[in-house]
């Protein structure tokens, strides 16, 4: 499985790639997690998306945000693969892309994640420590993580 990545900034997206982000948030964080809740919150605009194609399929997605959008310290989220392609390393291989780009982009600032609950073992694995009390978001457990 060869992934093809890129990086994009919301204006120069196509609306194809537009289409394709929306879409499998959707599924994944709506659909599939059951989450009722507006994820198109005016964050995209100022954020740098980064994406996992195998051909014109659209495997793993997630935005750098900037410092002072969501947290003081830049951050990564709406980190998502497909359903069909999860076990397979491209997860973790666009969270070391999107650490990476976070921090040359931000001159190596500490990076700080809402990360769901069940996933704090893998973002732990990536070098993220947990900080404070575990928080209900849209019914999902999530705790703050940071990455010096």
């Amino acid at each position: 499985m060869e992934l093809v990545w890129n990086t994009k900034t919301f204006e120069d997206l196509s609306v194809n790639e537009l289409y394709a982000m929306l879409k499998l948030r959707s599924e994944v964080f709506v659909v599939e997690q059951e989450c009722v809740f507006l994820d198109m919150d005016d964050k995209d605009q100022k954020s740098l998306h980064l994406m996992g194609w195998i051909g014109n399929e659209l495997v793993a997605y997630c935005r750098i945000l900037p410092p002072g959008q969501t947290y003081l310290e830049p951050s990564i989220g709406r980190v998502v693969s497909s359903p069909r392609y999860r076990k397979t390393g491209a997860g973790r291989e666009m969270m070391t892309r999107a650490i990476f780009l976070t921090k040359n982009l931000f001159d190596n600032q500490p990076i700080r994640i809402g990360a769901q609950l069940y996933l704090l073992n893998f973002y732990s694995s990536l070098g993220f420590d947990p900080q404070g009390d575990i928080y209900l978001e849209d019914g999902i457990k999530h705790i703050e993580m940071v990455l010096e």
